[in-house]
């Protein structure tokens, strides 16, 4: 009697063991088939990171982990995007895909700074009025925090008239400014056309007027008519 109760016992003993090394290995197994949240946050933080590396200023990333309750599938090649529309800038949202071996995508929140300088009115201007090197300060700030189209170096605010009046403190844009004709209208010209292995330049009389980097018409010698981006030293460029 005593021995059968003693094997009774041997074998739950050798049952409940089985049953944990099952359990662990499956547990394992379930571990090791589903992704790696921190991989999944570092790619999307290094894919925001390329896509705001041509903002000016030190960008940093922060993404948030996906909801805990979703059980994602482990990933051999993450694919990232951005909504159309959107950009790595401020508060965002990624989107993280699998193909394979699974499938799924998941929206992941983040936001991107960039903490970058910018020009900003040192006190009140005027409209119509040419900013001087006393006119204008840098400052910095969180891109994502700045009217689109601000000025981030203090030169590319020289040269240039106020289109409206600027107020102390207030961050100036590039529709703020109006650039100084570069070309006025019966002007003699010189154009460049470039293209694959070539080069050539021939006169012209402008038609319209332009700053540089604005489309200017101009008329050759022979009566055609072209347009060219207009440089810094009046020629007009064309690319073929």
């Amino acid at each position: 009697m005593s021995f059968s109760a003693s094997a009774c016992f041997r074998r739950v003993i050798a049952i409940s063991v089985l049953t944990l090394i099952v359990s662990s290995v499956h547990a394992a197994t379930n571990a090791a088939a589903r992704q790696d949240v921190q991989e999944l946050r570092a790619q999307a933080e290094a894919y925001l990171g390329t896509q705001a590396a041509s903002l000016p200023g030190k960008v940093s990333v922060t993404v948030s982990d996906p909801d805990p309750r979703l059980q994602l599938g482990a990933c051999d090649a993450l694919q990232f995007s951005l909504a159309p529309g959107t950009r790595a800038l401020g508060n965002t949202t990624v989107r993280a895909q699998c193909g394979a071996p699974v499938v799924w995508s998941v929206y992941l929140k983040a936001t991107v700074k960039v903490i970058t300088f910018y020009v900003s009115a040192a006190r009140p201007l005027a409209q119509g009025q040419r900013p001087g090197d006393t006119d204008l300060m840098l400052k910095e700030a969180d891109l994502a925090s700045l009217p689109a189209g601000v000025l981030t170096d203090l030169a590319s605010a020289q040269q240039s008239t106020l289109r409206v009046p600027v107020s102390a403190g207030m961050p100036v844009t590039r529709t703020m400014l109006r650039k100084e004709a570069v070309i006025q209208p019966g002007q003699a010209v010189r154009l460049v056309a470039r293209g694959q292995g070539f080069a050539i330049s021939a006169e012209a009389r402008a038609l319209t007027a332009g700053a540089e980097g604005d489309s200017v018409r101009a008329r050759t010698a022979g009566g055609q008519v072209v347009s060219g981006v207009v440089q810094a030293d009046g020629v007009l460029s064309l690319h073929y």
